[in-house]
């Protein structure tokens, strides 16, 4: 592995970043979550058109840029550090490989250069909460997770040559506002049944819902009897395994997110102890403030790591460890969230002050893809580690 950066890569973080400082600052954003889509939509436009974000990682041939998994990790990483609301995740992250992996030529000809332009959102539904399982983070994705039979989920049954869906996911990542649905439903009843994709451009009911972290919309989908489109073909690829190697990637880019988030409170907090004063001196300049910061710094640094070789496994298609790089990131941000908390003093507890958004960001992600025991635990269990017999080598 090449630790190094290109001149491409460094040239993204540094525009994205510039870019964000200008139009993504603390007042921004809480203005922006606050809005009909949970996001600044002339920010996000700046993103895709200027920058190319939704189409960082498609293929060139589908009007996107035509880099990989590593350069989305490094934006992501941008966009973390700002706790920037945006489409991103759910379009580029989620949306748009499951399109690219699953969907016809005519599909992906006519979805993939739309979303790439950033003038199609799309958003992953998943029934109840098994998002993690289902992109195999927490356990295996061979199972119900998508519903069935009295299981609940989404249904699809086929009706005047079509298929239609009847169903409901409360736990949609930016679905109120999704242009295009992409749906995870059961097929074929109590016999044979097994999950199957389906696009819905109109006609669900979407809800907003009030989420512990604001700056990740989430909502409610309610399908009655409504006509979807298959992806792709029903007897094409093998629906689990592309959910687990767009899971392995999402993984590897919300980790680096949530390495840049953990950066960001751990500079806020640095700059803080340098100014507030106890006793007649800066509480930075105490060790056991010093002791604990520094603690932070290396958890930071060491998720930063494995957040950037989980990217670069993901591109060279070595072992899948996207859920243990998430893992890390996750814990290191909710430490660092925790520890501004506290050392911001009564200032760290009020609604004004953005600290809590950190803390809420990394309590927020680890329900909705972890908690981090259990993607800790399940990688365990991938890799055989207390089997009782020799570890599996990928």
């Amino acid at each position: 592995m090449d630790a190094t950066f290109t001149a491409e890569q460094d040239e993204i973080r540094r525009t994205l970043r510039e870019l964000l400082l200008k139009r993504c600052g603390p007042e921004e954003v809480r203005a922006a979550v606050r809005t009909a889509g949970g996001y600044d939509p002339g920010l996000w436009e700046t993103l895709a058109q200027q920058l190319g974000l939704p189409g960082l990682a498609l293929p060139e041939a589908y009007g996107g840029v035509g880099c990989t998994t590593t350069e989305l990790a490094l934006a992501a990483e941008e966009m973390g550090r700002a706790l920037a609301p945006s489409p991103l995740l759910a379009t580029a992250v989620l949306g748009a490989p499951l399109v690219l992996a699953l969907g016809s030529a005519s599909q992906r000809a006519a979805l993939l250069p739309r979303i790439a332009s950033g003038e199609l959102t799309a958003a992953l539904v998943v029934p109840g909460a098994a998002l993690t399982t289902a992109l195999g983070l927490t356990g295996g994705n061979r199972g119900d997770w998508a519903g069935g039979g009295r299981a609940g989920g989404v249904q699809a049954r086929r009706a005047d040559g079509g298929w239609r869906l009847y169903g409901q996911a409360d736990q949609v990542l930016d679905g109120h506002s999704a242009d295009l649905l992409v749906v995870a439903a059961h097929t074929g009843g109590f016999t044979g049944s097994r999950p199957l994709f389906f696009l819905v451009r109109e006609g669900a009911t979407r809800v907003r819902q009030t989420s512990l972290d604001e700056t990740r919309s989430q909502s409610r989908i309610q399908l009655r009897h409504l006509d979807a489109e298959l992806l792709g073909d029903e007897e094409g690829a093998d629906v689990g395994s592309v959910l687990a190697r767009v899971g392995d990637s999402a993984a590897a880019v919300l980790a680096a997110e949530a390495v840049g988030a953990a950066d960001r409170v751990l500079e806020r907090t640095v700059e803080y102890v340098k100014q507030r004063e106890q006793f007649g001196r800066a509480i930075g300049s105490f060790q056991a403030v010093k002791h604990r910061l520094a603690d932070l710094y290396v958890q930071v640094q060491g998720a930063r790591s494995a957040a950037y070789y989980a990217a670069w496994a993901t591109v060279e298609g070595r072992e899948r460890v996207g859920g243990l790089a998430l893992a890390q990131a996750l814990e290191a941000l909710r430490v660092c969230g925790s520890e501004a908390v506290q050392l911001h003093g009564g200032i760290g507890f009020t609604w004004e002050h953005e600290a809590h958004l950190y803390f809420k960001r990394a309590a927020g992600d680890e329900l909705l893809f972890g908690p981090v025991h259990r993607l800790r635990a399940y990688a365990a269990e991938e890799a055989r580690l207390f089997g009782g017999g020799e570890v599996a080598v990928r």
